[in-house]
């Protein structure tokens, strides 16, 4: 095998296997410091955030913090009666009072009459605490304020926003995660047991994944001392960490048991495996982190730190299984059944309907996809807010409540840093303080000079209100010194932030996959018609998860209703996890599509027909398993990671089936032998440093020996 990446799966794989206790050893060690010190990671982790630090309202927070006098703001809500009852508005009068006392508190707005919903069923009380406050004493004014107004009798109190409602998503997105981690490691281990019909062989994609978990750790332990990681990334590397370690394990395993019909020996099997299908699975995990390194190029410390999470555990995974599994296999090698892999069966027999009625599948398909993508093209983005949490959470309930009542809840207004004065400033307060977007306004002078305007949107926070009322803002300040801040301007920066990184990531990753796939495979339509289709099966899934999410079609089946948006970071991650998980599925594919070509290759049906029988059943497999990880993340009811969950969840069984399955066989048996075509000069280039095959050193097969029914 003559090429770099042949020849290093290759010598990776007799390294292994001529010393396997010495590999495996190593890898516990690395499992172990990876436990014992990359665990520190933890507490170098920060939220989510939605900051991006060169925007207007990152700079505007900033000089606010450092003038404002007020912090944190909650909301208590009194319901559910006539809240001007002598009974209920003694209660809440006594209940204000109280929290003017509270230290730390520094301002409560009077219930009565301002408090008071049209209806007389509501009454909303702000409570203001001290922007300095430090974080044991801003707890203690939290649960003193949380749990005075719990003891009004009336049928409904609610108190949430601001930091309580903060606590309250993280807390549901924590819990969905823990629930989707318990629930998706028994069920992947039954599925593995079920697929190789052996415990031992069950038990070693779960090494694989261990490994690259735990060696995960200890890089991210590294970045973090140069950039800011989220607290997620701890999610996404447990998460890929297991998928991607399964994918890898099943393909070479698969192949290892090919190999086991024809020579009784372990180790020359695990070498073997390790050559052939260890070349997929380095090529197919660099494509996967190539995808997931796109989103260092945005300019937000949470995308750049999922990119890192995902690329450092898929790196270590495909190490893990160039390694750690063949060493595994030749020591302890799994039990299989004596017989012949099959040339035909369902799967080629299915690549070849495609290919028959190829004209028809590929304009069905195609047509299909786009369809499923068409709610794409009203796609809103948001920053979550208490819609967000499982109906059973009090933030819902309070967010429910007070947009019955009053028609809006929103507790994070439009900020507007006015930092100037005279004639001019004046007419522009004016003119925004009356926009039709604008449902209430305060002004507050600070002690720079300055005027901060607060405008709460007429729908909410981050809004479509919202958003086009920081627009109109900034549209209307001309020269003025003038800055807008505020979660809906975080907002809209952040979504200026994703169209100015897009073309910078989407370009790195599309023509560093073309330069690898073509590598792979000596062509150029190839590479081309792989990034189209999979486009094709990620804005079927997107398109999908905006119908149900941000219009509310089937949303109750995840136990919310149309939110008129998806979550800010929803589609980057999805883009970029899916996008690198189905170029995984494709080279599986193609890895065995190009052994039949390279022997024979006057028949390209035949060979995408005989690459699909030998591939199919590990790439329906492998992504089964992935799916029921990323479904188990849809059971927990926040909406944040059930849009993520199914963006996933359906992106890879899309991809997996109908476009794996279907219009990849369609689409190559169109295109015939012209597939593998490329210009002269890049076929030169291709023989000179592309992959390329030469025969095998490895020695002979050698026959089972007779009378044999299962070999460990």
């Amino acid at each position: 095998m003559s090429s770099i990446q042949t020849s290093t799966a290759a010598r990776l794989g007799r390294l292994a296997t001529r010393r396997p206790a010495l590999v495996c050893v190593s890898w516990l060690i690395v499992i172990l410091a990876g436990f014992a010190v990359g665990s520190q990671v933890t507490s170098r982790f920060e939220g989510t955030g939605i900051n991006v630090t060169s925007s207007e309202s990152y700079r505007a927070g900033q000089v606010l913090s450092a003038q404002d006098p007020t912090g944190d703001q909650v909301t208590a809500l009194v319901s559910g009666t006539d809240v001007t009852a002598p009974g209920v508005e003694t209660q809440v009068d006594a209940a204000v009072a109280a929290m003017r006392a509270v230290p730390g508190v520094t301002r409560v707005t009077a219930p009565y009459p301002q408090g008071v919903a049209k209806d007389g069923q509501a009454v909303a009380v702000t409570v203001t605490f001290g922007r300095n406050l430090s974080g044991d004493a801003e707890d203690t004014a939290l649960t003193a304020v949380y749990d005075r107004f719990h003891q009004i009798n009336a049928p409904q109190v609610y108190v949430s926003g601001g930091p309580l409602l903060n606590q309250q998503l993280n807390h549901g997105v924590k819990k969905s995660l823990q629930l989707a981690e318990e629930l998706s490691l028994p069920i992947i281990l039954i599925g593995l047991f079920l697929v190789f019909g052996s415990l031992l062989a069950a038990l070693l994609p779960l090494a694989v994944a261990l490994a690259g978990i735990s060696s995960a750790l200890l890089i991210l332990l590294g970045f973090s001392h140069f950039t800011t990681l989220s607290q997620y990334a701890l999610t996404i590397v447990t998460m890929i960490g297991l998928g991607v370690g399964v994918d890898y394990s099943l393909l070479i395993v698969s192949r290892f048991r090919e190999e086991r019909q024809r020579t009784w020996d372990k180790r020359t099997a695990a070498a073997r495996a390790a050559a052939s299908a260890g070349r997929t699975v380095l090529f197919s995990g660099l494509t996967v982190t190539i995808s997931s390194l796109g989103l260092c190029f945005f300019d937000n410390s949470f995308l750049r730190s999922i990119g890192l999470a995902t690329a450092s555990v898929v790196l270590v995974d495909m190490l893990a299984a160039l390694t750690l599994l063949p060493a595994l296999l030749a020591l302890c090698g799994v039990k299989v059944k004596q017989r012949q892999p099959r040339e035909t069966g369902a799967f080629s027999r299915m690549a070849q309907l495609a290919a028959k009625l190829r004209v028809g599948v590929v304009v069905l398909l195609t047509a299909l996809l786009v369809a499923l993508a068409i709610p794409l093209a009203g796609l809103h983005l948001s920053n979550g807010d208490a819609r967000w949490l499982p109906s059973s959470a009090e933030g819902r309930q309070e967010y429910t409540a007070a947009t019955a009542h009053f028609g809006s809840s929103s507790s994070n207004p439009v900020q507007v840093l006015v930092q100037g004065s005279g004639a001019d400033y004046t007419r522009f307060v004016s003119q925004i303080s009356t926009l039709p977007q604008v449902a209430a306004v305060t002004s507050t002078p600070l002690s720079s000079g300055g005027t901060l305007v607060e405008l709460a949107p007429s729908g909410g926070d981050a809004s479509a209100s919202g958003l086009a009322l920081v627009r109109e803002i900034r549209a209307a300040r001309g020269t003025l010194d003038v800055q807008v801040t505020g979660t809906p301007a975080q907002v809209v920066d952040f979504e200026a932030m994703l169209v100015r990184g897009a073309p910078w990531a989407i370009g790195f990753v599309c023509l560093t996959i073309l330069a690898l796939l073509f590598a792979f495979t000596g062509s150029l339509l190839i590479p081309v018609k792989t990034l189209i289709t999979t486009a094709l099966s990620l804005g079927a899934a997107l398109g999908v998860v905006t119908a149900v999410f941000q219009q509310g079609h089937g949303a109750g089946l995840f136990g919310t209703a149309g939110l008129g948006s998806l979550d800010l970071v929803t589609v980057p991650c999805v883009a970029a996890i899916a996008f690198g998980l189905a170029m995984d599925y494709e080279i599986f594919i193609l890895g065995r599509v190009r052994e039949a070509h390279l022997a024979d290759p006057t028949r390209p049906r035949a060979a995408v027909a005989l690459g699909l029988q030998r591939s199919g059943r590990i790439v329906t497999s492998a992504a089964l398993l992935i799916a029921v990880v990323f479904a188990c993340f849809m059971v927990g009811g926040n909406a944040v990671i059930g849009q993520i969950g199914l963006g996933l969840t359906l992106a890879v069984l899309i991809d997996a089936t109908l476009v794996r399955m279907l219009l990849v066989p369609a689409t190559m048996a169109l295109l015939g032998n012209a597939a593998w075509w490329a210009p002269g000069p890049l076929r030169r280039l291709h023989r000179r440093y592309g992959l390329t095959e030469a025969p095998d050193a490895t020695p002979a097969p050698e026959p089972v020996e007779a009378g044999v029914t299962g070999v460990t």
